[in-house]
């Protein structure tokens, strides 16, 4: 098997299949030997288990995901690189790939039909451009997956795993902690991938929730998360002044639905924790009718 972290057979191999790092894929390969059996123990798949990878790239990680997995099923989107990983991955008879965008594949589809009843996790190196619309299209849909650990920019990192309630929380981390238990594992540095990137990166995980740990009123997932979005698309105003302003309500019937849910009027929004959301959900639906 070649050596796929070796700077020259990467080089090589790029140049006997005519292929060009993409900046437009957001392609960086993985040169530090010692990342990605950290990623892929990291992720706890093992016998009996079945890996999702998205964008295997020269099948760094895919190798080391294919040496513990009863099978890897790898997404990529880039039509230039099939020809190649058939090469790299030509010793392993536990490794599928297809070919498409992983936002518009039948993703539930390929679960079922590809692992059956086994396990599954997500593992990859996404690329950081859509790390966001990856992962909330894996935890909104519900799959049928354990958890997801993936390569992320560290600022991304931090913003994900963030907990509700905290300076460092955004809207994505309440929609993280909505569905999993969020942790970062390790950094990883520029100069561990080729071509070295300018920024920082880390490992997270994610533990899917089997249920989710808080409910909002009537049910009403997508109004919890239009109120936190609309919360912190003004995040230097108090909540009540950017949700009247980002759903179009009067803000005295904000104000009013947060001290009927017991809530300071002047709080931020990243001060208010996920139930306090459902809180304020609720009141406002009540002051609303």
């Amino acid at each position: 098997m070649p050596n796929l972290t070796d700077l020259s057979t990467i080089r090589d191999l790029c140049a006997r299949y005519d292929f060009a790092l993409s900046k437009g894929f957001g392609q960086n390969f993985i040169v530090n030997p010692g990342i990605c059996p950290r990623i892929a123990e990291a992720s706890g798949i093992g016998p009996g288990w079945g890996a999702l990878e998205v964008g295997p790239g020269i099948g760094v990680l895919t190798e080391q995901l294919c040496q513990r997995a009863d099978k890897v099923v790898s997404i990529e989107v880039d039509k230039r690189l099939p020809a190649l990983l058939e090469e790299t991955m030509a010793g392993y008879d536990n490794f599928k790939l297809i070919l498409g965008d992983v936002l518009k594949v039948d993703l539930r589809t390929i679960l079922r039909e590809e692992f059956g009843d086994r396990p599954v996790a997500v593992c990859a190196n996404l690329p950081y451009y859509i790390t966001s619309p990856i992962l909330m299209r894996l935890l909104e849909e519900r799959l049928p997956i354990r958890s997801i650990t993936v390569m992320v920019q560290k600022e991304a990192a931090q913003r994900l795993c963030a907990a509700p309630g905290t300076r460092e929380a955004g809207a994505i981390s309440y929609a993280v902690a909505y569905y999993a238990s969020a942790s970062q594992l390790f950094t990883v540095q520029p100069g561990s991938f080729y071509p070295a990137p300018k920024v920082t990166s880390a490992v997270i995980r994610l533990d899917i929730h089997d249920t989710s740990p808080v409910t909002p009123a009537n049910g009403d997932e997508a109004g919890l998360f239009r109120l936190i979005r609309a919360a912190f698309s003004q995040r230097r105003k108090t909540a009540a002044n950017a949700v009247a302003n980002g759903l179009g309500l009067p803000k005295a019937k904000v104000l009013a639905a947060l001290e009927a849910a017991g809530l300071d009027v002047r709080v931020r929004p990243e001060q208010l924790t996920l139930e306090e959301y459902c809180a304020f959900q609720a009141a406002l639906a009540a002051e609303m009718d």
